[in-house]
């Protein structure tokens, strides 16, 4: 599933000039491009916090007729609205949202094809199934509205498959007990089954939240609890990630495949995001969505015994603990950082999951992108965060345990440090002796893994110096533009 997360460094591939900003305009013709040129199976239109094309339909069928008479929407290429959580924002663009997926029914009947093109849809911060069931009520009587007062002669289809998207640690491990009271409510609304469920899991978010080892244990304990419960209702439960090309993000790049496919079993569906179709060769993402395709379509739950799963949840505790602890005191020295970081999408007033549990000094924590590619652009990437000091206190059976489910543990913190940088740290330790902690981290996963921090190529020396100048000025524009140039290095922008 493609997506419109900016977290691209590059200039999209399908641009012809070295802006790499993807204006609300040219998302169409991204879509297009994702699916004709990547072979993207499925490309999400996002209408959460951002302005979203209500053409979208109309242009794609009008403009590639000839591609998508081959391989039309609804069947062989999908694309799939996350809609406004009217829970958390102002109403009027779900309206919009759901009006535009039953006018785009006409206009796909009108040009002979059989399929509905757009029929799935996704509700970020899915709290609870009556939610699931107020959405579907909503589309249904607003179908229902349009048939009896701007009927034109073609069939409406009143129903609307919502995909549940749980970011929270906590969300994503009551995840079973909320689609378990959906598929209660959902006979008794319309008097038939479920047929199968498509589950979507943050990973920025979570990570964003409780930082990074929280996070991946979150996502590991939902899938496994997901599997459970598929296993025992008879539903198949069709899991969806969301996951960008950064460790801290999920770690799905072109050059990560094999390493996500066996950290997260059971997926059904990833999405490949815009640093990981522009920051690499087309010919490589190319055949990066070959081989995460294959490896998705054979990918089963893992299942993880009781005793596992408990100490993998006292792991999380400890790892959340000591994330807030260390960020707390360091997140307002950042904020000037976050200022400076670029933008690639046209967006709203955030609205989404804040993701941290309050304010600190007056600022609220920005999106996971900005927050990732900020910590990454002053030499400090943030899956370090308290992690070294959890790591060295667990015991060995805690640790054996947290290995055995998470196998390329070493591997991801050693690919991290490599974009540590010791020079940059100390400048920010002149300033706020706060920083000290992260130093204390980087020594003890260093010692625990035996591995060594800091640049082995080129690039990444280049990173480490780039990541002192920018925690060494004060000036806004010439630390956009390093914050820039970093990021093409690192291939991500956040």
């Amino acid at each position: 599933m493609g997506t419109q997360h900016p977290d691209n460094a590059n200039v999209p591939f399908f641009k012809h000039h070295n802006n790499p900003f993807v204006s609300a305009f040219r998302e169409i013709d991204e879509a297009y491009q994702n699916y004709s040129v990547l072979d993207a199976d499925e490309y999400m239109w996002d209408w959460e916090g951002k302005h979203a094309d209500s053409s979208v339909i109309n242009r794609l069928y009008s403009k590639h007729y000839d591609y998508f008479s081959k391989y039309p929407l609804g069947k062989d290429k999908f694309l799939t609205f996350r809609l406004p959580n009217i829970w958390e924002e102002k109403g009027y663009s779900l309206m919009q949202a759901m009006t535009t997926m039953l006018l785009a029914e006409d206009f796909a009947s009108d040009l002979e094809f059989k399929n509905r093109p757009l029929f799935e849809a996704i509700l970020p911060m899915t709290r609870n199934a009556d939610q699931l069931i107020a959405m579907e009520d909503k589309f249904a009587a607003l179908a229902k509205f349009k048939k009896e007062e701007f009927s034109n002669g073609h069939e409406d289809n009143e129903t609307l498959e919502m995909i549940p998207l749980f970011e929270s640690f906590e969300s994503q491990l009551e995840a079973p007990a909320i689609l378990k009271k959906y598929l209660e409510l959902y006979k008794e609304h319309f008097g038939k089954d479920v047929e199968y469920m498509r589950v979507f899991l943050a990973g920025s978010d979570s990570a964003l939240s409780n930082g990074f080892l929280n996070s991946i244990i979150g996502n590991k304990l939902a899938l496994t609890k997901l599997g459970e419960f598929s296993r025992e209702s008879g539903l198949p439960v069709y899991p969806i990630a969301g996951t960008g090309s950064t460790i801290f993000r999920g770690g799905l790049s072109p050059e990560l495949i094999d390493r996500y496919l066996e950290e997260f079993p059971g997926l059904k569906t990833a999405t490949i995001q815009s640093a990981f179709r522009y920051d690499f060769p087309t010919d490589q993402v190319k055949d990066a969505v070959t081989r995460l395709r294959n490896g998705l379509q054979s990918s089963e739950f893992k299942e993880i015994s009781e005793t596992e799963q408990n100490t993998l949840m006292e792991i999380s505790k400890k790892a959340a603990k000591e994330y807030h602890n260390t960020l707390d005191s360091l997140i307002d020295q950042l904020q000037s950082v976050f200022d400076a970081f670029p933008k690639r999408r046209d967006r709203q007033q955030h609205v989404g999951m804040i993701g941290y549990s309050r304010d600190v000094d007056g600022y609220k924590m920005p999106r996971a992108i900005t927050f990732t590619g900020a910590l990454y652009s002053v030499g400090v990437p943030p899956e370090i965060i308290g992690s070294g000091r959890v790591l060295k206190n667990l015991s060995t059976e805690e640790f054996s345990v947290l290995e055995k489910n998470y196998p390329n543990i070493k591997n991801d913190f050693k690919h991290v440090l490599q974009y540590f940088s010791k020079d940059a740290l100390d400048v920010l330790i002149s300033k706020n002796d706060a920083w000290s902690a992260i130093q204390t981290d980087v020594d003890d996963l260093c010692e625990f893994f035996g591995i060594n921090a800091g640049p082995t190529n080129e690039d990444q020396e280049s990173h480490s110096q780039l990541a002192t100048d920018v925690v060494s000025i004060n000036d806004q524009e010439i630390r956009t533009l390093l914050i820039e140039k970093m990021s093409k290095l690192r291939h991500f922008l956040g």
